[in-house]
């Protein structure tokens, strides 16, 4: 009875891998795994947010708007509650792209305005937090990309036969990703390179 136990639960896991359930399994993980980076990538930006706006407003305080709209933006991101289950969810996904989105487009106008204020550009405090905002983007870019490399090795396997019957059999499904739908303002790094900086209406 112990050898036929022993050969039935074999016999099962070759099942599970033939049918493609650790397959499915490992992607799943490799897919928080991104996903967690994506957001930890996301909140080192956040936390760059009090500080580069209170710099800017030391110098260009008049610029109330843009200062605002880059908080605010914050304030949205932070309003969204982030969970493992967020990135399952296509309505919430879509919401937190969006506000990552404005953030995004918020800080880029940010960076050009701030092109009008030599004496911000040249302080100590605000090139630092320049320089960490362009490191921070380009991780979320790279963040992002593997993210959504992850999510599509995934939601094949979910569509494929015969993986597709083992999805159902054991509830998953395929996974929001992703888009390029405002692809300029949500996945290209803000402008932060002031090393050939000009006044406002100079000429060459």
């Amino acid at each position: 009875m112990v050898f036929m136990r022993i050969f039935a639960l074999v016999l099962l896991c070759l099942q599970l891998n033939g049918c493609g359930y650790n397959t499915i399994q490992a992607e799943d993980e490799q897919i928080k795994a991104s996903w967690s980076e994506v957001v930890n990538q996301y909140q080192r930006r956040a936390d760059l947010i009090p500080n580069l706006v209170n710099t800017v407003k030391g110098y260009a305080a008049q610029e109330q708007e843009v200062l605002i709209r880059v908080t605010e933006a914050r304030s949205r991101v932070g309003s969204i509650q982030i969970t493992p289950e967020l990135a399952n969810d296509p309505q919430a996904f879509a919401k937190y792209q969006a506000a990552q989105g404005e953030m995004s487009s918020a800080l880029s106008r940010l960076m050009v305005v701030s092109e009008n204020y030599p004496q911000l550009k040249s302080d100590a405090n605000f090139r630092d937090l320049q320089a960490q905002l362009e490191g921070t983007e380009n991780r979320i870019t790279v963040a992002r990309n593997r993210y959504i490399k992850a999510v599509e090795m995934y939601n094949v396997t979910v569509r494929s036969f015969p993986s597709n019957l083992t999805a159902k059999a054991f509830g998953f499904s395929t996974k929001p990703n992703f888009t390029v739908e405002n692809e300029q303002a949500i996945s290209t790094a803000p402008k932060v390179d002031f090393s050939t900086p000009k006044p406002a209406g100079a000429t060459q």
